[in-house]
């Protein structure tokens, strides 16, 4: 428990480091590396072009761990995933599979039209992604793989996938940006492509993390979280036993993101990422706003924003995009955009926090922009 601080800080500057020249995509990046510290996967949904795989990339390059890609199609073989048979294994009378390089033996998986996967191939994938083990052939090996992130451009109709996309726990919905940050995307694209970062953090950083999780006292907030998951039912969204189970692992993982042995009202709000559809997702966030109105987490903050819309989480995500905008002030005449960024974060306090209500943090990050918008 003493590593879990200088983990969890390695977690989240790794975090901080991928989202770097993307706009729009925090969000998906900190729910794969939440889910990577629960041991869950991750369905991402939503058309082509819109940076899902760039940014399943970067979260895995700065966590460092062996990553595996690769887009699936109606016929692609088993042998491109799990590896070939092993010809030196077969001349001695054994049939095995060469795993090496392969998805067996990753430590981060992204797999993009994962539904155009055949029958083989998605049937060997179930015992990889809920048991972690992959048989192959007379033998069977552990796979090390923390997360696998599936994405496809809608939700599967036919019964079988739907199944399949059920180990899936954690959905994101992603669409293009907004008009309103087209200027950031413009920006952004035009500067990408430059040298990779170093990795921020580790495996081990990420295992540390986990087993903090693992450890950490829910007892508290389970009263709390079965009262949410009732409202979410009783609001008519389907969740399965399976997944209101299984919530209790990202819950736990959020708060030893923030570097919290126990969870409490502040880490509630995963709930809403295990409800598997876009429309669920919209109807669970309204029956929950009161419940999830304490969200907070200084590792996740775009994240529990975007699943809570509660003022807590708005907040930090403010006072963080701010302080990175100090730490690296531009000089001369750079500064113009510079001051247009603080402009827009100052515009933003003002329409969604009362002085009397704002938090500290805020209130200070708002004193500085004014006090730096006021220099000449």
């Amino acid at each position: 428990m003493s590593n879990l601080g200088p983990a969890a800080g390695a977690v989240r500057r790794a975090i901080t480091s991928a989202c770097s020249g993307l706009v729009d995509r925090r969000a998906l990046v900190e729910l794969v590396a939440l889910s990577a510290v629960a041991g869950e996967h991750v369905l991402v949904l939503g058309p082509p072009g819109t940076a899902k795989s760039e940014a399943v990339r970067r979260i895995a390059r700065n966590l460092g761990g062996k990553y595996f890609e690769y887009l699936l199609g109606r016929f692609t073989e088993p042998s491109e995933i799990f590896g070939p048979v092993s010809l030196r294994r077969l001349k001695d009378g054994v049939l095995e599979t060469e795993t090496q390089g392969m998805l067996p033996e990753a430590e981060i998986a992204f797999l993009d039209e994962v539904f155009l996967g055949s029958t083989a191939i998605l049937n060997t994938l179930l015992g990889v992604l809920n048991e972690r083990r992959f048989r192959r052939g007379h033998t069977a090996i552990e796979c090390p793989l923390r997360v696998c992130v599936g994405a496809a451009n809608r939700l599967p109709e036919d019964e079988h996938l739907a199944a399949f996309a059920d180990r899936f726990l954690v959905r994101v919905f992603v669409g293009p940006v907004g008009d309103a940050r087209l200027e950031e995307l413009l920006e952004a694209s035009w500067t990408l492509g430059g040298a990779a970062a170093a990795s921020e953090a580790s495996m081990a950083d990420v295992d540390t993390v986990a087993k903090a999780a693992r450890a950490a006292d829910v007892a508290g907030v389970r009263p709390a979280l079965a009262h949410a998951l009732r409202l979410v039912r009783a609001a008519g969204v389907e969740l399965t036993d399976r997944r209101a189970a299984r919530v209790q692992r990202l819950v736990a993982a959020a708060a030893a993101l923030a570097g919290r042995g126990r969870a409490d009202e502040r880490d509630l709000w995963p709930i809403v990422f295990a409800v598997p559809t876009e429309s669920g997702q919209r109807i669970a966030r309204d029956a929950l706003r009161d419940v999830l109105a304490a969200s907070e987490n200084e590792s996740l903050p775009a994240a529990a924003e975007e699943g809570s819309l509660g003022p807590r989480a708005r907040a930090a995500r403010l006072v963080e995009h701010a302080r990175a905008l100090f730490e690296a002030p531009p000089a001369g005449a750079d500064r113009g955009p510079f001051r247009q960024k603080l402009e827009g974060i100052a515009r933003e306090i003002d329409a969604g926090f009362a002085p009397a209500a704002m938090p500290p943090e805020l209130a200070e990050v708002r004193a500085r922009i004014v006090a730096e918008l006021g220099a000449p």
